[in-house]
């Protein structure tokens, strides 16, 4: 049920060139206290696998970031948005984006603006790999699933999993494994040093034979936005779709 409300909320907005152009809900009516998303949350973070680190959330930027969102917070996404400034997960290697905080210093709508249309970007990771729930662009058949935009080949790989999944896959999942070969030594020192608006840019790039050696290759903190935009400019100019 509570799956099913977001996803059809989700694709409302993906259907809008804005949230403005929407019938928005009041903060009240987005606030639920009868059966709030965040209790689950808090579980699967209580038996996480992988170190997970809430981000401190202000009340004006909860406020408002719910507000732009209009997902209540019955949902995970909107609990997450409204509860947390973010959450940073394995020593800051993944961050989900919430309502914004000094340390990762960005809101899930505002992310989003101007961003591809027909998904939401939800998190990121410290190599500059993107997460986002489908709203079209990856076609009707996985709408509300999420899809990962990967550094080492461009490409948009589907994951099979819900926002849901997603949380529970980022907690107590093995990120080792997914990201095999994708990590060198003493990366968890490196990562750390970083705020949640940065990324680590390789040189060679991390797509090509090159760059494949990621303990070899040049590395240094960037705006993850920079990533973002090289990510996509690359698939343009090597005509990945």
């Amino acid at each position: 049920m509570r799956a099913a409300f977001l996803l059809a909320l989700f694709l409302l907005k993906a259907a809008c060139s804005c949230a403005q152009s929407m019938q928005t809900r009041s903060l009240t009516e987005l606030i639920n206290t009868q059966d709030p998303g965040w209790p689950l949350v808090q579980g699967w973070i209580a038996a996480a696998k992988n170190k997970v680190q809430i981000m401190p959330k202000t009340a004006s930027r909860a406020d408002s970031a719910l507000l732009a969102a209009q997902v209540t917070t019955r949902s995970p996404m909107g609990a997450v948005v409204y509860e947390t400034g973010g959450i940073l997960v394995d020593n800051g290697w993944l961050r989900i984006l919430g309502s914004g905080s000094p340390g990762l210093n960005r809101d899930l709508m505002g992310w989003n603006k101007d961003k591809q249309k027909g998904l939401l970007l939800i998190a990121d990771d410290a190599l500059g790999g993107f997460f986002a729930l489908n709203g079209g662009a990856f076609g009707q058949a996985t709408l509300g699933k999420i899809y990962y935009l990967a550094p080492e080949n461009l490409e948009w790989e589907p994951l099979n999993k819900s926002y849901s999944d997603f949380l529970v896959f980022c907690f107590s999942g093995n990120l080792d494994q997914f990201y095999d070969k994708m990590r060198w030594r003493g990366w968890q020192q490196e990562v750390a040093s970083l705020n949640g608006n940065q990324g680590i840019s390789c040189y060679p790039f991390l797509f090509t034979t090159e760059g494949k050696n990621l303990s070899k290759v040049l590395r240094k903190p960037v705006p993850i936005q920079e990533l973002w935009m090289f990510s996509n400019d690359m698939r343009q100019q090597l005509g990945i779709r």
